[in-house]
C-alpha cells in the first residue's frame, strides 16, 4: 500500500504503544502499575459534569462556532491584558491548537527550535507541517539560552517553549523567559508557549508566563488545556492565546479540519472556571507532596532531578543500563519483572532516561516504587 511520504516521516508514539502493551499484558491477568500515563487521578469536579449535563439537556448539542463559544472565548480572554474574544481559539485539547500552529506558521523546511528533552508530538508535529525540529539541549533540565540563540538560522521562524515541562518537571525562570523574548524579537521569531501545566508548580514558585512580556505578544501565542487543570483529559477542550491575524488563520484552518470543538464540552469548560484556584491548588497540594514521595524513592534508586512543576520524574537510569541496552529496553524490563509501567526517554528525545508520572494514588505510587526497589539490586 502506497502511503504519504508526510505520514511516513513521522513515527507513532511510544507512549501510544507501551500504553498498547500494558493492555495486553492486563488481559493475560498481570497487576499493573501504571507511572506511565500523564494523566491525574483526581474526578472532574461535580460542578463541571452538571453543567456539562445541563447543557446537553437544554440542547447544546449543535454545530457551534468554529472558534469556540462567545461565553468561553471571552472568560478566557480575560486572563490576557488587552485581549477580547477574537484573541481565543478553542480547540478539541491543546494537541490540536499545537498542531495547527505549526500548520499555520511553517513552510517545507522552516526550523523550530525545541529545548531538549521535549514532549513526544512537538517533533512529530513540525515534520508534519513540512518543518524541521532543532533541538537543544537543556543541561539540568533547563533551557540554554546560548544554546538557543546560536541554533537560529535564515530558516527559523520559531522557538517553542514549554514550562512546566513535559517530560522533566523544570520550571524555566522569568531571566531566561526573558532572553528567550529578546531573543524573538531581534530575530523577527515567533514564540510557543506550551503552558498545559502552567497550576501546577511546587516549593512555592511562580510559573512565570512568556505573555507578561509585553514586547512579544505580537509574535507569541500561548497553548493551555483544561485536560490536566481541571482534571478533564476527556473533554478535550484547549486553547490557544494570540494575536487576531494568527488566531484568525488557526480558525480558517479548524474550519475545514474539526469545525467547532465539543460544543456542550465548553459549558462544561466554562464551569471549570469558577472553580480556579481554589481546586487546583488542593490538587497541587497532593500532587507536591506525592512529588516528595516519588523523588524520595528515585534518587536512591537513580540519578534524579527534584522537579518543581508538572507530575513527573525524569530520571537518567544510565548507570542501570548494560552494555547495548537502551531506556526502551529497562522500561520493558521494568514492565515485565515488576509490572511497572514507566515511559523510556526515547520518547522524548533523551535516551538513557525514563519517565515516571506521579499523579497517581498515593497507594500506588508507593507500592509500585516498593516493586522497583525490590528487583534494583
Amino acid at each position: 500500500m502506497r502511503l504519504s511520504r508526510r505520514i511516513a516521516s513521522v513515527e507513532t508514539s511510544r507512549t501510544v504503544r507501551f500504553t498498547s502493551l500494558i493492555e495486553q499484558l492486563r488481559a493475560e491477568g498481570c497487576e499493573i502499575i501504571n507511572l506511565a500515563v500523564g494523566e491525574p487521578e483526581f474526578a472532574t469536579p461535580r460542578k463541571i459534569v452538571e453543567a456539562t449535563k445541563a447543557a446537553l439537556e437544554h440542547g447544546q448539542t449543535r454545530y457551534g462556532p468554529v472558534a469556540g463559544t462567545a461565553a468561553l472565548r471571552s472568560a478566557l480572554a480575560g486572563a490576557f491584558e488587552g485581549c477580547g474574544p477574537d484573541n481565543i481559539l478553542i480547540a478539541n485539547g491543546s494537541k490540536q491548537v499545537l498542531y495547527a500552529v505549526f500548520q499555520v506558521l511553517l513552510d517545507p523546511g522552516d526550523e523550530v527550535i525545541l529545548p531538549n528533552p521535549h514532549w513526544v508530538s512537538f517533533s512529530q508535529q513540525i515534520r508534519l507541517a513540512g518543518g524541521i525540529p532543532v533541538a537543544v539541549a537543556s543541561p539540568g533540565h533547563q533551557m540554554d539560552c546560548r544554546a538557543i540563540a546560536a541554533a537560529v538560522t535564515p530558516k527559523t521562524r520559531a522557538i517553542l517553549v514549554n514550562s512546566p515541562n513535559n517530560p522533566t518537571g523544570a520550571v524555566y525562570p522569568a531571566s531566561d523567559l526573558a532572553r528567550i523574548a529578546r531573543l524573538a524579537c531581534d530575530r523577527d521569531l515567533w514564540i510557543i508557549a506550551d503552558e498545559a501545566y502552567e497550576g501546577f508548580v511546587y516549593d512555592g514558585l511562580d510559573s512565570p508566563s512568556l505573555f507578561s512580556f509585553k514586547e512579544v505578544r505580537d509574535r507569541l501565542v500561548v497553548v493551555r488545556s483544561f485536560s490536566k487543570t481541571f482534571s478533564m483529559t476527556g473533554f478535550r477542550i484547549g486553547y490557544g492565546a494570540g494575536p487576531e491575524p494568527l488566531i484568525a488563520a488557526l480558525a480558517k484552518l479548524q474550519s475545514h479540519l474539526t469545525g467547532n470543538a465539543c460544543t456542550f464540552a465548553q459549558y462544561g469548560a466554562l464551569a471549570a472556571l469558577d472553580l480556579y484556584p481554589a481546586v487546583v491548588e488542593t490538587w497541587r497540594d497532593q500532587l507536591e507532596e506525592k512529588r516528595d514521595i516519588a523523588y524520595g524513592y528515585a534518587s536512591k534508586l537513580f540519578d534524579c532531578m527534584r522537579p518543581q512543576g508538572a507530575f513527573y520524574l525524569f530520571p537518567d537510569v544510565s548507570a542501570r543500563l548494560e552494555a547495548g541496552q537502551s531506556a526502551e529496553d529497562f522500561a520493558a524490563f521494568l514492565l515485565e519483572k515488576t509490572g511497572v509501567a514507566v515511559v523510556p526517554g526515547e520518547a522524548f528525545g533523551a535516551g538513557g532516561h525514563i519517565r515516571i508520572s506521579y499523579a497517581v494514588p498515593k497507594e500506588m505510587l508507593v507500592e509500585g516504587f516498593e516493586r522497583m526497589v525490590r528487583v534494583l539490586p
